[in-house]
């Protein structure tokens, strides 16, 4: 999408629920097709994120597997 908007969080040293709060909060405020970068380091993440994608209908673009984790999300 060439006019998608990319944005940033970092929620390195939350714990859940927290990352997940701030991960809803800032996808609420993109646009359809906007990507979201997380760095994240709760092991948590691995399982919630892909979750919160699955039931808000997001899409999980990537994920590294090695702490601090890389979630790329596609409103």
């Amino acid at each position: 999408m060439e006019n998608a908007k990319k944005e940033k969080i970092d929620v390195l040293g939350l714990r859940c629920p927290e990352p997940l709060m701030l991960i809803r909060k800032k996808m609420r405020e993109l646009s359809e097709g906007d990507i979201l970068e997380i760095i994240a380091d709760d092991p948590a993440t691995l399982r919630d994120v892909p979750n919160l994608c699955t039931h808000l209908g997001y899409t999980l673009v990537s994920v590294t597997s090695d702490s601090p984790y890389v979630f790329v999300l596609r409103r």
